[in-house]
């Protein structure tokens, strides 16, 4: 004989057993010089597990290419105009929200005359509004399952409402309708929109993720420019109310340009996908990451609550030149999200691209404490704003590749972002309550703040690390090319 034929599986992953295990039944041989024959095995193994239900295969044959799981995103497809409208109603989701509530610094000391309050409860007010996202583990439930549309229309009137009461705060005695206004309600507005604006890019995007949520995640800095700008210059002028009102009127023409390009991929997801998915909390990296996160979080964001404030009382500046510190803090936001985004996509991935930048955030809070001229002021500024711009991009991004399952997609990250919620929570209030204990200093709040946020960024290492580990001992287990 000439030649030994050989028979070569490919695989197609490297998952499961059932999911990369082919029953051959009949294998057809030729041999030079002979005729074909037909070789039929008695039966599989009994060891063999089928898959689930929600897999399709036939009677006849079953094997990886009759697997029914989620479709590859081609780079094709994310370039298509629906795909690039995704993106801009993103943009402008976070506009909405998170630009909002980034000029509440504008608005901090403004609060705290009027209302006669210390910077701890106002602080409260702005934790509420930055921490019920938690709600997103609901509105990602119900995004998996369709109600997209409903759920942008429930978030855009909690948004206005929350904006439009906000503005008839005007005296003393009316701290409770601020904290209900703008920290419950507009913060529930945001929640309930948050988790979808993720999930809806990260569903339309593969190959270029990280950089398209970067894309979507600049409304946040822009949209903090855009209202500290409208507060900065219209306050003296007409006064703090109708300038909200202003903000109101904004944030209402964009909810219209959202409800008209949003449109989420359809997929096919099981009926009983899970409101709270018990098995991920199973998975160390995923722990590993919600506690890496919460530690992030609790630190992260304090610093733009207080750095007008600052201003005014260490550095020397007037309340008007503070409030341009906000303006840079937002305005290099926009680089400092898409830089990183797409460094993650073409070479580093976002998740060791977070790593560092969280540490970079928790070594300018710490070296805040040195600040007290101008120009180190606005170093520190631009340092904190970039470090902390890439963080919130990347963090979702990191996520969503943790990630492998798309009917999952909107209640692992709402999950996530439940646990980060009660950090954004009770950050700047513990803050808050620190400055006041130091006796209107910062040392405390700017030490817990940078020790916070290294504390998380090497948890998130070691969440890392347990990832890549875990992909090393897959592919040793379960190589591309299996011989038989």
């Amino acid at each position: 004989m000439s030649s030994v034929p050989q028979a070569t599986l490919s695989r197609v992953d490297t998952g499961p057993l059932w999911e990369t295990t082919v029953i051959v039944r009949e294998i057809t041989v030729s041999l030079p010089g002979s005729s074909t024959e037909k070789l039929t095995l008695v039966t599989a193994p009994s060891s063999l597990r089928l898959p689930p239900s929600r897999y399709s295969y036939s009677s006849d044959e079953f094997g990886p290419s009759e697997l029914k799981t989620e479709k590859t995103i081609t780079p094709d497809e994310e370039k298509t105009l629906k795909s690039r409208l995704q993106v801009l109603a993103s943009f402008l989701l976070l506009v909405n929200g998170y630009g909002y509530y980034s000029s509440f610094g504008a608005f901090q000391g403004y609060w705290q005359t009027t209302l006669q309050r210390s910077p701890a409860d106002i602080s409260w007010t702005g934790s509420l509004q930055l921490s019920l996202p938690f709600i997103g583990a609901v509105s990602g439930r119900f995004m998996d399952q369709g109600y997209f549309r409903s759920i942008l229309v429930v978030g855009c009137l909690l948004q206005l409402i929350g904006i439009f009461v906000t503005s008839t705060v005007e005296r003393p005695g009316q701290y409770a309708q601020l904290l209900l206004a703008q920290g419950i309600i507009q913060g529930l507005g945001n929640g309930v929109l948050f988790t979808p604006s993720v999930t809806l890019v990260s569903l339309y995007f593969k190959r270029y993720r990280a950089f398209a949520l970067g894309v979507a995640s600049c409304g946040a800095p822009v949209g903090g420019v855009i209202f500290t700008m409208i507060a900065r210059e219209l306050a003296p002028k007409i006064g703090h109310s109708w300038t909200i009102r202003i903000m109101g009127f904004f944030v209402m023409f964009n909810c219209a340009v959202i409800l008209a390009i949003a449109k989420p991929k359809k997929l096919e997801k099981p009926a009983s996908a899970p409101w709270f998915d018990l098995a991920s909390w199973k998975d160390s990296t995923y722990v590993l990451f919600a506690v890496g996160i919460f530690f992030v979080g609790w630190g992260l964001n304090f610093a733009s609550f207080f750095i007008a404030s600052y201003g005014t009382k260490f550095v020397g500046l007037e309340p008007k030149e503070s409030m341009l510190l906000l303006l840079i803090m937002n305005a290099v936001g926009v680089p400092g999200r898409l830089a990183p985004a797409l460094l993650a996509d073409l070479y580093c991935g976002s998740f060791n691209l977070l790593i560092p930048f969280a540490m970079g955030v928790g070594t300018a809070l710490l070296g805040w404490m040195g600040v007290f001229s101008e120009p180190s002021y606005i170093a520190f500024v631009v340092l904190y704003g970039v470090c902390a711009n890439a963080v919130q991009t990347l963090l979702p991004s990191a996520l969503a590749n943790l990630t492998t399952d798309p009917a999952k997609m909107g209640v692992r990250t709402g999950m996530a972002f439940t646990v980060l919620s009660v950090a954004c929570l009770s950050g700047p209030p513990i803050a808050g309550a620190l400055i006041a204990a130091d006796g209107g200093q910062y040392r405390y709040a700017q030490i817990f703040g940078g020790l916070s946020v290294i504390g998380g960024a090497c948890v998130l290492g070691v969440a890392r690390w347990l990832q890549m580990r875990g992909q090393r001992l897959e592919v040793e287990m379960c190589p591309d090319n299996t011989s038989l």
